[in-house]
């Protein structure tokens, strides 16, 4: 087992804490020199925040205890890809690299629908490493929305919805070119070339 997929399993774990929270099930872990230095999970609902992302909450916890150029010298693995708040968070602070588990069609900020990780800004660009632990990341979410939330306002009923195990496709070139696919019987793990 490899240091990556070791921080995307931890990532999970988090994802999973997050969902038996009753939180959209999204974990991180924020690698420095691979020590795990933070690992976080949503807190948008029991907060009543929608900032609370799992990213946003470590890099606070992470600024309490480091200054922030550690994050030249950090990498992030986190079972979603970064939202848009959160990709522009991460390019601002300078983050070394950045792993995800399932892309994020409508927020994403890494590929999806935004590519704030290398567009032309002022900060220096990061490279992402899609598909990490992609099919466990897309069954939380999965699980989490056939729940009812009673927190919201009357949705319509759930009850007859029914887990989907089949798996839209990603396309890769909408992300980082350079990365080298290591394929398992049930993983698919992606790692920088060289």
């Amino acid at each position: 087992m490899t240091d990556h997929q070791d921080f995307m399993k931890e990532a999970l774990n988090m994802a999973e804490i997050a969902l038996k929270n009753n939180e959209i099930p999204v974990g991180c872990v924020f690698v420095h020199k691979n020590k795990m230095i933070a690992k976080e999970m949503n807190n948008t609902n029991k907060s009543f925040n929608g900032i609370f992302h799992c990213e946003i909450i470590a890099i606070n916890n992470i600024l309490k205890d480091y200054p922030s150029t550690i994050f030249e010298e950090t990498d992030l693995y986190v079972t979603v890809e970064p939202c848009i708040m959160c990709a522009s968070a991460l390019r601002q602070l300078h983050i070394r690299s950045v792993y995800f588990g399932c892309a994020n069609e409508r927020f994403g900020g890494t590929g999806s629908v935004l590519r704030l990780h290398d567009d032309k800004g002022v900060d220096p660009t990061y490279p992402v490493f899609p598909g990490n632990y992609r099919k466990e990341a897309i069954f939380l979410l999965r699980q989490f929305y056939l729940q009812e939330n009673k927190r919201a306002p009357k949705p319509k009923s759930k009850k007859n919805r029914v887990m989907k195990y089949d798996l839209p496709y990603l396309d890769l070139s909408r992300y980082e070119s350079r990365i080298h696919i290591i394929l398992s019987e049930k993983l698919i793990l992606l790692v920088p070339q060289g």
